[in-house]
């Protein structure tokens, strides 16, 4: 893939989900395509990652804009910065405009997305939205929870002195 049609794709990708055009969104995913939600989870094959937008996405939000910036490809692994925002419809983010700035982890096979994962700053997003400390507290046990459970991060919690010893 060239960089104009990374661009391109990109580009569409964030348009699809502005316009709750899962399908469309979902088009750039191998049937077999796995998007990992930072708040939702795994999403695997087209059906389910267009669920996401459609349903997902649009259950506590409205009025997304999401940019995706400053791409780096090379030998089937996409990386690039991004920007996502939306109105919050949750009752105590009082319709606040809510936003998170992360990193899109993508692996590709024959120019589809085979694996999507993301990292996000959702600090400012649980600011914006008002949410209370302990849920916040919730949120990131969870995170970390499911973190640990992860091949690549398994060898991390052994004891870091002996294994190296």
């Amino acid at each position: 893939m060239g960089e104009r049609d990374i661009r391109q794709m990109l580009d569409a990708m964030c348009r699809a989900v502005e316009a709750r055009d899962g399908k469309t969104f979902a088009s750039y995913f191998a049937e077999d395509g796995v998007y990992h939600d930072d708040f939702y989870g795994a999403f695997a094959g087209r059906e389910r990652v267009a669920e996401l937008i459609d349903k997902w996405f649009y259950k506590d939000a409205r009025n997304f804009r999401w940019d995706m910036l400053d791409p780096a490809y090379e030998a089937g692994r996409l990386y690039t910065r991004y920007i996502f925002s939306y109105d919050s419809t949750l009752p105590e983010a009082q319709g606040a405009r809510t936003m998170f700035e992360g990193v899109s982890m993508m692996r590709l096979r024959d120019g589809e997305i085979v694996e999507y994962r993301e990292i996000i700053n959702s600090g400012t997003a649980f600011a914006d939205m008002k949410f209370h400390p302990e849920r916040i507290a919730k949120i990131f046990a969870r995170k970390a929870a499911e973190m640990k459970e992860r091949p690549d991060v398994r060898q991390h919690m052994a004891n870091v002195t002996s294994a190296r010893g």
